[in-house]
C-alpha cells in the first residue's frame, strides 16, 4: 500500500482530500489512529504501525504537522519511518500531513521521493459559488466577501448564511448587501493597511481616508502608518517584478519569505492598478514623508492626507 504526503495551508482541503484518500484506498471500514507531532512522538505512531490491528484487519495511521519534527532530535525515529514506508504493509494506509513543508530539509526530499505526494489546494471562490446555488451573485460581491472574511472558512460560511437569509426573496448578492451585513475581519495592521493600499490602488479617495482613520483608531501613529505603507508597497513592487518572470504564487512566497500564499495571493489582485514605475513613484514618495516628518515641523497627519488626495 503506496504512503501519502499531503500538503496544505488549509485544515478544510486537508481533511477532504484524507477522507477520499480512504474511501480510493479502500479503507473505509479501517481503524483510524491520529498522530499529531506538536502534542505526541513520532515513535508513538511507529510503534501503532509496527503493531498488528485487532479490532480490524486495516488500519489509517494520520501523521500530523511533520514539519514541527526536529531531525537533530529524532534521527533513528526518521530512519525507522522511511524504512517502514519503502516495505509498507497492504494491512496499513499511512498518511502523513504537514502544513507547509521546508523543501530545502533531507527529510522532505526523502519524503516526496518516497510517498505520493498531494498538494491540497482549496478553491474558496467556488466553495462560495456553492453555498450560492440558486441565487444571483455578483462577482465583486464575491471578492468582497473574501476580502473581508480573510478565508476564515467557519466565518465565510456564517456569513454566506446571513446574506441568503437576508435575500431570500430576491435572491441576488451584491456589493452594497456584503458592505451592509458583513463586518470587515482585520486581523492584524497588515490586513488594515492592505484595505488601505486596496482603496489607493482604486483610487478611492473616501475609502482610503476612511481605512487611514480606521488605522489611526487602533493606535498606530501616522508615521508607523508611513512605514507599513511603505512596506506594503515594496511587497507589491517586488510581487510585481516576479509575476514578469511567471514564478507561481508559492514561489513568489518563498522568494519574498512569506509563510502563507494567503498574502501574495491578495497582493497580485492590486499588481494590475500600477506599473513599476509608479509603485517606485510610491515609495519615493513616502520616504520623502518620513524624511520631512523625521527632520522637520511638520504634520504627519496633513502630510498623509495630502499623499491620499493626490493619488
Amino acid at each position: 500500500m503506496p504512503s501519502y504526503l499531503l500538503e496544505s495551508l488549509d485544515s478544510l482541503s486537508l481533511q477532504k482530500e484524507i477522507a477520499k484518500i480512504i474511501k480510493d484506498t479502500d479503507f473505509l471500514d479501517a481503524t483510524i489512529n491520529t498522530y499529531d507531532l506538536e502534542e505526541t512522538t513520532l515513535a508513538a505512531a511507529l510503534e501503532d504501525l509496527d503493531t498488528y490491528s485487532f479490532l480490524t484487519p486495516k488500519k489509517v495511521i494520520i501523521i500530523k504537522k511533520i514539519e514541527s519534527l526536529s531531525q537533530e532530535d529524532n534521527k533513528d525515529d526518521i530512519k525507522h519511518l522511511l524504512k517502514y514506508i519503502e516495505n509498507a504493509t497492504k494491512d496499513n494506509l499511512l498518511i502523513i500531513c504537514a502544513t507547509k513543508l521546508n523543501n530545502t530539509l533531507k527529510l522532505t526530499k526523502e519524503l516526496k521521493k518516497s510517498c505520493t505526494y498531494i498538494e491540497c489546494q482549496f478553491n474558496i471562490k467556488q466553495f462560495i459559488k456553492d453555498q450560492f446555488t440558486n441565487y444571483d451573485l455578483d462577482i465583486k460581491a464575491l471578492d468582497l466577501l473574501i476580502d473581508y472574511t480573510k478565508n476564515d472558512l467557519t466565518r465565510l460560511s456564517n456569513e454566506c448564511l446571513k446574506l441568503k437569509d437576508y435575500k431570500m426573496s430576491e435572491k441576488k448578492i451584491t456589493v452594497e448587501d456584503v458592505k451592509e451585513l458583513v463586518e470587515e475581519k482585520l486581523v492584524d495592521s497588515k490586513d488594515l493597511t492592505f484595505a488601505f493600499t486596496r482603496a489607493l490602488a482604486e483610487k478611492d479617495k473616501k475609502q482610503a481616508l476612511i481605512k487611514y482613520q480606521e488605522l489611526l483608531s487602533h493606535q498606530i501613529e501616522p508615521i508607523s502608518i508611513v512605514g507599513l505603507l511603505a512596506s506594503q508597497i515594496r511587497i507589491l513592487y517586488q510581487v510585481k517584478v516576479l509575476e514578469k518572470k511567471r514564478l507561481t504564487t508559492k514561489e513568489i512566497a518563498t522568494i519574498l519569505k512569506e509563510k502563507s500564499d494567503y498574502r501574495i495571493n491578495k497582493t497580485k489582485e492590486l499588481t494590475k492598478y500600477y506599473t513599476e514605475e509608479e509603485l517606485l513613484s510610491l515609495m519615493i514618495k513616502l520616504q520623502d514623508i518620513d524624511l520631512k516628518v523625521k527632520t522637520q515641523d511638520v504634520d504627519a497627519n496633513f502630510l498623509i492626507e495630502l499623499f491620499i488626495l493626490n493619488m
